[in-house]
């Protein structure tokens, strides 16, 4: 399951804590954006004839086409976004990269195989695996949100965790992103589908962290504790433990150590040189930004700028011509 499957968990257990709004109610509301998972998303879903967009040189431009837009929507609604990139991943997290590393040369040799075979949903479906985002499409990014008068934050390590030492800081009002670890990183409000394309009509999911801890009956600890036993991309988990027995028995012995000294062993064995415990100070204290050094600032625009850069550099069709870019 994981804790990208939390969302789920926490609308069985703690239902009140989510609720579902119109885009429109945050005018006026500061919100820090995970800017690398939304680049994934954009790079996934804006396509053309199931391929990422390219301009004439074969660069890739989803990315900007969906940056551009779906910032645009937030602006025009009064939102005011921050978007924070991700730093230098944590030493701890070098295993989950090398299995993803892994995963990916399958993908590949998948992809090679349904391409001889003409295998055109198998090829639709292993080109999204493939899906990652670099640091070019990061810094086309910045450079696109400079240009748009919106700030930036890069963060020293995980997006996440610098979201929600901003939301804790009370310099922004909530966390953006599809990746439920923003509330293991104790964001007070986590927001999913604020940078979904206006046409899935999705309501923005909106998750209150104090809320959650106060119906499941956890500290914040132990709601850390539950997530590492779910799955996290730190350390492993103990086998043959689900959603429902991890819960009850984090409430029942209060921690991932008591847990594992009223188990059995043979039946469900811990991972050799388990990691759970540097895990957990890694969500309890995360590397982030200072945020006392933030000062959150927008500007008016750059137009010739933006036209030079997305039309002239990345060859985006003008608006001065009668067939303007269509919104995604």
């Amino acid at each position: 399951m994981g804790i990208h499957g939390l969302a789920k968990l926490i609308a069985d257990q703690a239902p009140n804590a989510i609720k579902e709004q119109d885009f429109k109610n945050y005018f006026g509301r500061k919100i820090a954006v995970d800017a690398s998972m939304c680049i994934y998303q954009f790079l996934i879903a804006v396509r053309q004839d199931g391929n990422v967009l390219q301009n004439e040189d074969g660069e890739t431009t989803s990315h900007l086409m969906g940056m551009f837009y779906r910032t645009i929507r937030m602006l025009e609604h009064g939102i005011k976004p921050v978007y924070v990139f991700d730093g230098k991943p944590p030493q701890l997290k070098s295993g989950e990269l090398e299995k993803r590393g892994e995963r990916r040369a399958e993908a590949e040799k998948l992809l090679a195989q349904a391409q001889e075979l003409g295998e055109q949903e198998n090829i639709d479906k292993l080109t999204k695996r493939l899906v990652k985002v670099t640091k070019q499409h990061n810094d086309e990014c910045k450079k696109l949100l400079n240009l748009m008068g919106v700030p930036y934050i890069e963060a020293p390590c995980e997006a996440e965790a610098s979201c929600a030492a901003l939301v804790k800081a009370g310099k922004v009002f909530a966390t953006a992103t599809e990746d439920m670890d923003g509330l293991t990183f104790g964001t007070n409000v986590l927001l999913r589908h604020l940078t979904a394309s206006e046409a899935k009509k999705l309501p923005v999911q909106e998750f209150h962290f104090s809320r959650i801890l106060q119906d499941i009956n956890l500290t914040n600890e132990q709601f850390i504790d539950l997530c590492i036993l779910l799955g996290c991309d730190y350390c492993g988990t103990i086998k043959g433990i689900g959603p429902k027995r991890a819960i009850d028995l984090i409430k029942q012995h209060g921690s991932i150590e008591e847990i594992l000294e009223n188990i059995d062993p043979n039946k469900h064995p811990a991972p050799e040189d388990w990691l759970y415990k540097e895990a957990r100070d890694l969500f309890l204290k995360p590397e982030v930004v200072d945020c006392s050094t933030v000062a959150l600032k927008w500007n008016e625009p750059d137009e010739d700028g933006l036209l030079r850069f997305m039309c002239e550099e990345k060859q985006f069709r003008s608006p001065k011509r009668k067939d303007p870019l269509k919104r995604s």
